[in-house]
């Protein structure tokens, strides 16, 4: 008796970053979400790989990690991979979407920012007002770069701005290693310069490959009895229940309210 056609979904939801999440949810980093990964390319009568993805991005370097498990898995089990923007697919979210062999988007999905940024705040005036202090002591002359509670020094903006082109050229020939051809020949200024897109323009710029949503799609690929099995982390019932991940209550109650700032602050760049 021949057997369904099996899709695995792996959801990519929310900010990267190492630590845990808040408001939308928990961050994503691989120590997160290697075993789900694992588990999606286990499945019985594999198919394919299916990657949901909404993330304004986060930290480049978790977002490396994971695309790269995901990868080493799909060419190991030799199962294709591809990903479905839904709102958000930018900077650190789409650079996992390149993990995948084709991407898609609606048309109404943000799609690109591939760029770099750092954000911070700058406290001196405010310490000054209140008749504030700060003092550093520290062994190593670079020891306290860019502290946001002492007056910015030339060279320590000099130094962040080396840091950023290194990593946004790597973000750049990762593009370009997995889009090859498929990337319309438009300047690179205009491509990494950091801008983001509808998933219409996206496609036309071959960032994407094409407007489709993830069920149809398959549908159409794989025929209609194919199944969708979507592998997501186990949570325990007062996890559910509370909307939280797998940090402790004390440790969603102390890092909640810059945590949800800054994570609130990523979605809103996109207008979400």
């Amino acid at each position: 008796m021949k057997k369904d056609p099996v899709v695995a979904v792996i959801a990519l939801h929310g900010v990267i970053a190492p630590g845990g999440g808040k408001l939308r949810g928990e961050h994503l980093n691989l120590m997160g979400v290697a075993g789900i990964i694992k588990e999606a390319f286990e499945t019985k009568n594999l198919s394919a790989i299916a990657l949901s993805i909404n993330s304004p991005g986060g930290s480049p370097v978790q977002s490396a990690l994971i695309a790269k498990r995901i990868r080493q898995l799909a060419d190991e089990k030799e199962v294709p991979v591809y990903a479905f923007a839904e709102d958000v697919m930018a900077s650190g979210g789409y650079w996992l979407g390149l993990c995948a062999d084709e991407i898609y988007a609606d048309q109404n999905s943000i799609v690109g920012s591939i760029g770099v940024i750092s954000a911070g705040f700058g406290f001196t005036g405010a310490m000054e007002k209140l008749g504030v202090e700060r003092r550093i002591y520290a062994a190593g002359d670079n020891k306290s770069k860019l502290d946001p509670f002492s007056p910015e020094k030339e060279d320590d903006i000099e130094w962040l701005k080396k840091v950023q082109t290194e990593i946004h050229e790597n973000f750049k020939g990762y593009v370009k290693e997995r889009r090859g051809e498929r990337l319309k020949k438009r300047k690179d200024k205009e491509l990494f310069s950091g801008d983001v897109w509808t998933g219409k323009k996206a496609e036309e710029l071959g960032l994407i490959d094409g407007i489709a949503d993830m069920r149809s799609f398959m549908r159409e690929k794989y025929g209609e009895d194919v199944k969708l099995e979507l592998h997501e982390g186990r949570k325990s019932w007062i996890q559910k229940t509370l909307g939280l991940g797998s940090q402790s209550l004390p440790g969603v109650a102390v890092g909640a309210a810059i945590g949800g700032i800054r994570e609130e602050a990523s979605w809103q760049r996109f207008g979400l």
